[in-house]
């Protein structure tokens, strides 16, 4: 299988997971989520959705990166993409917590979890493609931005 069709095959599936995220959070962004309050520093919902979309695809381009080269590093790889998988999870769960079980402090301790997982594949993945680390960064500088976002909004509520 080429490297462009890995890389193809990864989008989609984070495309798929963020998709299914998304069923979650719609309902409770119209419902739950515009009675609670929230710190002024709350993005504007309409921001949400393009920009995890962009992450996502980057998400799924750096993973797709570190598949095609399994052939020459097959332990390294495996483990690396374990650890995706695993933060791909707890990034789909986290929506659950969050907009599905309205629970912003176990949401919280979750993101937690989360952020450790999605740096660990960050330094997996930057050590063997520098690339799939860079492209990394963003999901991280963004999913830290909503730690601090979602422990406001615990705490407001």
């Amino acid at each position: 299988m080429s490297k462009t069709v890995k890389i193809i095959i990864l989008v989609i599936i984070c495309l798929a997971v963020g998709y299914l995220s998304s069923l979650v959070t719609r309902d409770s962004v119209a419902t739950w989520y515009i009675t609670i309050q929230k710190p002024i520093f709350n993005p504007p919902n309409w921001l949400f959705a393009p920009v995890w979309t962009l992450l996502y695809i980057l998400m799924g381009i750096a993973a797709g990166l570190i598949w095609s080269e399994i052939d020459t590093k097959k332990e390294v790889i495996k483990k690396a993409l374990l650890f995706f998988a695993i933060q791909l999870a707890l990034n789909a769960l986290w929506s659950y917590l969050f907009f599905g079980l309205h629970n912003p402090l176990l949401a919280l301790i979750e993101i937690l979890i989360l952020w450790v997982m999605m740096y660990k594949t960050f330094s997996l993945f930057s050590k063997i493609n520098k690339i799939a680390g860079y492209l990394f960064i963003p999901y991280i500088l963004w999913v830290s931005f909503a730690i601090l976002l979602n422990a406001a909004i615990w705490w407001l509520n």
